[in-house]
C-alpha cells in the first residue's frame, strides 16, 4: 500500500512537472514576442530622434510595407519624410493616416504642418478647420497663429500666439514667430519685447538674436543688446545692424559697423567686406 502511495505520488509529481515544463515553455515562446514589441517600439523612437533622417525613411517605408495595417508605421513613415525635408512626399502618407478608421485629431494638425511645410497654405488651413475646437496643443495653436499671420488677421494671431506660449515650457520658437510677425507689421517696440523673452528660454537661438538686432535697428538704436553671443556671432550683428542703418539712411553709422564686424570676425568675414565695398562705390559715384 505504501508503494502504491508513493508511486502515485511519484507520478503525480512527474505530470506535475511536466505541466510545469509546459507552462514555462510556453512564458519562454511568449517571451521573446513581448520584447520584440518593447525593442520595436524603442527602435521607433530612436529612428525617428537619433538616426539620420533618410535612414529612418528606409526603415520605416519597410516596416509600413511589412505590416500595411499598422497605422503606428505609417506616422513614422511620415513623421520621418518631414524631417528629411521632403514634406511633399509625406502628403499622400498623412492623408491615408487621418482616413483611417484609427486616426486622431493629432494627425489632422500633423498633416496640416506637413501641408504648410510643402507650401500648401489653402489646404493646411481647411484640414485644420476640421480639427474640433475642443482639440488643444500647442502644435494646433502654432499653426493657427502662423495661418493667421499669412491672413494679415492679426488679433487671431496675437491670441493664438499667446494661447500657444502657454502650452509649452520651450516656448522660445513661437516667441520668435510671434516677434517677427510684430516686426512685419512694424511694431518694432512690442517685436523687439518677444525677441527678448525668446532668448530668455534659448540664448543660442541665434534667428532670434538676428531678428532682435533688426527690430533695434528699425528703432535707430545701434548697439548690440546685452545677449550671449560668441565673437563670429557678434560680428554677423553687428553686420545686421549696419545693413539697418545704411537702409535708414544712417551711413556713417552703417560704414562704421561694417568695420567693426569686419575688425571683430575671427576670420574673414566675406559678406561684410563686400557690403563695405559695395557703400563705399556707391558713395564714391
Amino acid at each position: 500500500m505504501r508503494n502504491m502511495i508513493y508511486c502515485t505520488l511519484c507520478v503525480t509529481g512527474i505530470f506535475a512537472l511536466s505541466a510545469c515544463e509546459r507552462q514555462g515553455a510556453a512564458d519562454v515562446n511568449k517571451a521573446p514576442s513581448a520584447l520584440n514589441v518593447i525593442d520595436e517600439s524603442n527602435l521607433n523612437d530612436i529612428m525617428l530622434s537619433a538616426a539620420d533622417p533618410n535612414e529612418a525613411v528606409a526603415y520605416f517605408q519597410k516596416s509600413s510595407a511589412d505590416n500595411p495595417e499598422r497605422i503606428d508605421l505609417k506616422r513614422g513613415l511620415a513623421s520621418a519624410l518631414v524631417r528629411a525635408g521632403r514634406a511633399s512626399e509625406s502628403l499622400p502618407v498623412w492623408k491615408a493616416i487621418t482616413q483611417h478608421s484609427d486616426s486622431e485629431n493629432s494627425d489632422l494638425v500633423d498633416y496640416a504642418d506637413a501641408l504648410i511645410r510643402a507650401n500648401n497654405w489653402p489646404e493646411a488651413e481647411t484640414v485644420l478647420d476640421s480639427v474640433p475646437p475642443t482639440f488643444e496643443s500647442f502644435k494646433r495653436y502654432r499653426l493657427e497663429a502662423m495661418i493667421a499671420d499669412g491672413n494679415e488677421e492679426w488679433t487671431k494671431s496675437d491670441s493664438f500666439y499667446e494661447i500657444a506660449v502657454g502650452l509649452t515650457t520651450q516656448p522660445s520658437g513661437v516667441l520668435n514667430n510671434w516677434g517677427y510677425s510684430k516686426l512685419t507689421r512694424g511694431d518694432y517696440r512690442e517685436a523687439e519685447k518677444l525677441f527678448g523673452e525668446a532668448l530668455k528660454y534659448d540664448g543660442s537661438l541665434f534667428t532670434a538674436k538676428n531678428n532682435l538686432v533688426l527690430a533695434r535697428g528699425a528703432q535707430r538704436k545701434y548697439d548690440l543688446p546685452i545677449v550671449p553671443m560668441t565673437q563670429t556671432e557678434r560680428a554677423q550683428l553687428m553686420h545686421t545692424l549696419a545693413l539697418a542703418a545704411i537702409k535708414q539712411g544712417d551711413v556713417v553709422t552703417g560704414r562704421g559697423l561694417l568695420q567693426q564686424a569686419i575688425e571683430t570676425h575671427p576670420q574673414h568675414f566675406e559678406a561684410a567686406v563686400r557690403s563695405l565695398e559695395a557703400l563705399d562705390a556707391n558713395v564714391t559715384n
